[in-house]
C-alpha cells in the first residue's frame, strides 16, 4: 500500500474510533496558565531567580525562563508586569501558597515570585529542519509529548544525537524543559543537537507535515516496528512516562509502532522505548 493511501486508511479509521484512546483524564481545573507546583532538586535550583526586579530583568534581558511561581492571589503593579512578560514569553505560571515559595526559596526574599531559568539555550524547528538540509539527508526529527523527568528527557536526547536525529521537539506545558538535571544528563548532547520547544505538539506535526515528513508515535497497541516502512523524512514521537501519547496526538500520526516484548511487565521506560525506536529507524534508514 502507498502512503497516500496509508494516510487516508488511518483517516479513515479514525473516524470510526478504532484507533483512538479515551482522552487522558485530568484533575485539574484552574486557570489555563496554571498547574500544581513541582519539588525541585538542587542541580535544578542552580537556575533560579528571586524576587520582582531580578525576574523583569531576566524576561527583559531575552533569558529563558521555564517555570514561574507567582504567590496565589497577587496581581499588584509589579506581578502583573512580571505576569505580562511570562505571557508574551509563553510561560508557564503555577500560582502558588506563600507556604510553597517559602519553601522554594533560597534567599527568603523572593518577593512573590520565583522563576526557574533553563540552562541551555532552545532552539526553533526551523534550525532543525535546516541542520537536515546541510546534511543533504531527509529529516530525522523526535517528538517528545510530556516527558515529565528531566533524566529522560536528557537520556532521550542523548539517544538522537546518538542515532543521527536532526533535533528533538518538546512541549512547553506539562513537560520537563532543559534544566540543569537534563542537560547533565545529556552528557553534553545538547551541544550537538537542536532541542526546540513549541507550544503544541498536534499543532507541530501538523506543520511538518506540510513539509513532508511522515510520523510514527510509540504505543503498544501498534503494529510491530519491524513491519512498518520507517524510513525517508520522519518523526518519532514518544508519549508521556505515565499515560503514554494522547489521543489527540496519536491521531495526528501516520503509524502506530509496538516494540516486541515477551517479559511479564507490560512496558518499557519512555527513554528505552525511544531509543529502541530511534535504533530501528536508523536500521530501515541504513
Amino acid at each position: 500500500m502507498s502512503r497516500d493511501n496509508n494516510r487516508k486508511t488511518a483517516g479513515d479509521r479514525r473516524k470510526d474510533g478504532t484507533l483512538g484512546h479515551s482522552e487522558r483524564k485530568t484533575a485539574q481545573s484552574a486557570d489555563k496558565y496554571t498547574r500544581k507546583s513541582e519539588v525541585l532538586s538542587e542541580e535544578e535550583l542552580s537556575g533560579r531567580i528571586e524576587g520582582r526586579n531580578a525576574v523583569i530583568e531576566a524576561y527583559r534581558s531575552g533569558r529563558t525562563i521555564d517555570k514561574l511561581f507567582v504567590l496565589e492571589d497577587n496581581h499588584d503593579g509589579p506581578v502583573s508586569t512580571i505576569l505580562r512578560e511570562a505571557k508574551k514569553a509563553g510561560t508557564y505560571v503555577n500560582f502558588v501558597s506563600k507556604e510553597r515559595l517559602n519553601e522554594m526559596s533560597l534567599t527568603g526574599h523572593h518577593q512573590g515570585v520565583i522563576a526557574q531559568a533553563a540552562a541551555f539555550a532552545y532552539a526553533e524547528t526551523e534550525d532543525i529542519l535546516k541542520k537536515a538540509e546541510e546534511l543533504q539527508e531527509p529529516p530525522f526529527i523526535v517528538l517528545l509529548d510530556g516527558i515529565e523527568d528531566p533524566h529522560n528527557l536528557g537520556a532521550i536526547i542523548r539517544t538522537a544525537c546518538q542515532a543521527g536525529a536532526h533535533g528533538v521537539i518538546i512541549p512547553k506545558h506539562r513537560a520537563s524543559g532543559l534544566t540543569p538535571v537534563a542537560v547533565r544528563a545529556s552528557a553534553g548532547a545538547v551541544n550537538h543537537i537542536p532541542v526546540a520547544r513549541v507550544a503544541n505538539i498536534g499543532r507541530e506535526i501538523e506543520k511538518l507535515k506540510e513539509k513532508g515528513l511522515w510520523f510514527v508515535c510509540a504505543d503498544m497497541d501498534g503494529k510491530r516496528m519491524y513491519d512498518l516502512p520507517l524510513t525517508g523524512p520522519i518523526g518519532l514521537v514518544v508519549g508521556n512516562e505515565g499515560s503514554g501519547i494522547s489521543r489527540l496526538v496519536k491521531e495526528k500520526c501516520d503509524y502506530v509502532a509496538a516494540i516486541p516484548m515477551t517479559g511479564k511487565i507490560d512496558s518499557l521506560n519512555a527513554s528505552v522505548a525511544a531509543g529502541v525506536l530511534m535504533y530501528e529507524i536508523v536500521r530501515q534508514r541504513g
